[in-house]
C-alpha cells in the first residue's frame, strides 16, 4: 500500500514537471468588435476583412487590445494586418499608436510602422518602424527613434526597450538633449525610472561648466554626476583630468580620479601626475597624493615638484602650490628637498621650509629656510635667498677629495638666464677654498673670516672670491693645514641625498604603491544587477539618493542590440 501511494505521488510529480516544461500553446486572436465584414480572396486569400462603422474594429489577444479602422484577419495563421489610426494597448501601462500594425498571435509579435508612438507612464517613444515582442516584453527599432521622458530627449539610430526593466539600450549615434547638458555616445543603456545612463564606446557629455569624454562609464542624468573607467577625460575649471577611473559631481562642484592620473592646467601650462587626485571648483583647488608630482615647463626645462601630498589653490593667475612631507624638486641644473614647499605664482616666490637643502649643479646650499624668486615677466629664475645659517659646499673638482666651503648668516644669489652667477654671503662669513694654478696644481687652501664674501660663478664653479671689511685669513700649504681644520663648523655633506634625475624625487614607498583595483574592465558584472543595487541604496541626498554614484570602481558589461 505504501509503495502504491509513493508510485502515484511520483507519477503525479513527473506529470507536473512535464506540464511545466511543455511550452504554452498559442492562443487565438479574438474578435471583440468586427463592424463591417467582407472578403477578398484574390488579394487576401483565406482572410476576413473588417472595417469600422461608427466605432473602430477591436481585437483582443492575451491581455492586449487592438483598435483600427481596417483589419485583415488570417484566422488559420492567427495573424492580423491592421491599418488606419491603429492603437495597441497592453494592460494599463503600454500604449502604441501607428498607421499600420502586423500582428502574429502565435509568437505575440507586432510590427508597427508609420508615425509610431509608444507610451507608458513615464516616457514616450517615437519612430517610423517598431517591433513589439510581447512574449519577451521588448520593443526595438532600427531606423532612428526618439525617447522623451521627464528629464531628457534621447535619440539614436537603433534602440531596444526592455519593459520589465524599464530600460533602453541605444546603439549608433546616441544623443541626449537636456537643458543643462548634451550627451553623445556610441552605445548607451538608459533606465527610464532612475534616469541612469551607462555608456560604452566613445562618449561625450558637455555641460555649462564641464566636458566629459569616456569609453565606458556611468552618468546620473538627473543630478549630472557619474564616472568613467576607460580612457576618461574631464575638462573642468581650467583643468583637464585623466585617469583609469574619473568621477564627477556637478552639485558638489567636485571631480576626482584614481590610478595613473594626469591633471593639466590649461592656463598655466602645468601638469600634475598622481594615483589619486581631487578638484574642488568652489575652492579653485587641486589635491593630489600617491606618487604625486607637479610639472611646470620653464624655458624648455621642466620643473618637477613632489611631496606625499600636493595642493594647488587659487585662481589661474594666482596659483599657490604646496608640497607637504618629504618634498623634493628637480630641474636640469637645480634640485632640492625639505619638509615642505610653498610656491606662490603672484609673487614668484618658492619657499623651501624646514631642513632644506638645495643643489645648484655641484653646489650644495643649506640654511634654516631657502627662497627661490622668479621674474614675473620672463618666468625665469631671478634670485635666491638662504635665511639664517647659510652654508654652501662643493666637492673640490680637481682632487675630488676636499670641499670648498662658505658660510654666513644669510646668502643672496643672482641668476642670469636661469644660471646662478653671483653669490653674496653676509655677516660672520667664513670660507675654505682650494686654490689651483693654470696647470691644476694646488697652490694652497684659503681659509678666511670676514663680514661679507662675494662669489662669482662660471659654469657652476667658483670663478672669483672677494672678501669685504677686514678679512682675516691666509692661504695655507696643504701640508700645514690639518684635516680637522679643513671643515667649517656646521659642515654636513649631503651628497648621497642629491637629486640627479626626475625619478630621484620618488622614494621606495612611492615606487612600490599598490594601485586600487578598478572593477568593471577586466571583470565586468551585469549592469542590471548594478542598477538594482544602486537603486536599493538610494540614501545619499548629495547625489540625489545615489550612493553608488560616488563609487568609481563599478562595472559595465556591454551588450549589443541585434
Amino acid at each position: 500500500m505504501y509503495r502504491t501511494i509513493l508510485g502515484i505521488v511520483s507519477l503525479l510529480f513527473t506529470v507536473m514537471l512535464v506540464a511545466q516544461d511543455k511550452p504554452e500553446e498559442p492562443k487565438q486572436i479574438n474578435i471583440v468588435y468586427g463592424a463591417n465584414f467582407t472578403k477578398n480572396e484574390k488579394k487576401y486569400p483565406g482572410a476576413s476583412i473588417f472595417s469600422k462603422d461608427d466605432r473602430q474594429v477591436q481585437f483582443e489577444h492575451q491581455g492586449a487590445d487592438l483598435w483600427c479602422d481596417v483589419a485583415v484577419y488570417f484566422q488559420k495563421e492567427n495573424r492580423l494586418e491592421a491599418s488606419g489610426n491603429v492603437v495597441l494597448k497592453q494592460g494599463d501601462s503600454i500604449e502604441m499608436t501607428s498607421k499600420k500594425i502586423d500582428y502574429i498571435g502565435d509568437i505575440k509579435l507586432a510590427k508597427a510602422w508609420g508615425e509610431v508612438v509608444l507610451t507608458n507612464s513615464d516616457m514616450t517613444l517615437k519612430t517610423d518602424t517598431l517591433r513589439l515582442d510581447r512574449a519577451k516584453q521588448e520593443a526595438y527599432y532600427q531606423d532612428n527613434g526618439t525617447v522623451i521622458d521627464s528629464a531628457n530627449v534621447l535619440t539614436s539610430k537603433i534602440g531596444r526597450y526592455f519593459m520589465e526593466l524599464n530600460k533602453y539600450q541605444f546603439l549608433d549615434s546616441v544623443h541626449i538633449d537636456n537643458p543643462e547638458y548634451i550627451l553623445d555616445s556610441e552605445q548607451l543603456d538608459y533606465y527610464t525610472t532612475s534616469k541612469n545612463a551607462y555608456m560604452y564606446g566613445p562618449s561625450t557629455i558637455v555641460g555649462a561648466t564641464y566636458k566629459i569624454y569616456c569609453e565606458r562609464g556611468f552618468y546620473d542624468t538627473k543630478v549630472e554626476s557619474g564616472y568613467g573607467i576607460k580612457n576618461t577625460r574631464i575638462n573642468y575649471n581650467d583643468r583637464i583630468m585623466e585617469g583609469d577611473s574619473v568621477y564627477f559631481n556637478k552639485a558638489r562642484e567636485f571631480a576626482s580620479a584614481t590610478n595613473n592620473i594626469t591633471v593639466t592646467d590649461t592656463i598655466n601650462n602645468g601638469v600634475v601626475r598622481a594615483h589619486y587626485a581631487e578638484v574642488h571648483k568652489a575652492q579653485d583647488s587641486l589635491f593630489a597624493t600617491k606618487r604625486a608630482v607637479s610639472i611646470l615647463v620653464q624655458e624648455k626645462d621642466s620643473l618637477y615638484v613632489h611631496g606625499d601630498t600636493l595642493m594647488i589653490t587659487g585662481k589661474a593667475d594666482e596659483r599657490i602650490t604646496r608640497a607637504f612631507r618629504n618634498a623634493k624638486f628637480f630641474k636640469t641644473d637645480l634640485s632640492g628637498k625639505c619638509d615642505s614647499i610653498h610656491s606662490e605664482e603672484k609673487t614668484g616666490i618658492t619657499q623651501l621650509i624646514r631642513n632644506p637643502v638645495l643643489w645648484n649643479v655641484d653646489n650644495q646650499m643649506t640654511g634654516d629656510s631657502i627662497h627661490l624668486i622668479s621674474d614675473l615677466v620672463t618666468e625665469k629664475l631671478d634670485s635666491l635667498k638662504v635665511i639664517n645659517n647659510a652654508f654652501i659646499i662643493s666637492l673640490d673638482s680637481v682632487s675630488m677629495e676636499g670641499f670648498n666651503q662658505a658660510k654666513g648668516k644669510d646668502l643672496f644669489g643672482k641668476f642670469i638666464d636661469n644660471e646662478l652667477k653671483l653669490i653674496d654671503l653676509v655677516k660672520n662669513t667664513e670660507v675654505i677654498y682650494y686654490m689651483y694654478n693654470d696647470d691644476d696644481e694646488l697652490i694652497g687652501i684659503d681659509k678666511t673670516i670676514c663680514s661679507k664674501i662675494s662669489i662669482t660663478m662660471e659654469n657652476s664653479d667658483i670663478e672669483d672670491l672677494v672678501f669685504y671689511t677686514d678679512p682675516d685669513g691666509d692661504i695655507f700649504p696643504e701640508t700645514e693645514l690639518p684635516e680637522n681644520s679643513r671643515l667649517l663648523k656646521g659642515f654636513i655633506w649631503r651628497g648621497d641625498e642629491r637629486i640627479l634625475t626626475k625619478e630621484d624625487i620618488f622614494d621606495e614607498d612611492d615606487n612600490n604603491i599598490k594601485l586600487v583595483v578598478i572593477k568593471g574592465i577586466d571583470n565586468p558584472i551585469d549592469i542590471d544587477a548594478e542598477e538594482e543595487e544602486r537603486n536599493h541604496n538610494e540614501t545619499d541626498p548629495v547625489t540625489n539618493g545615489n550612493k553608488k554614484a560616488t563609487d568609481p570602481k563599478k562595472v559595465i558589461k556591454p551588450k549589443k542590440v541585434k
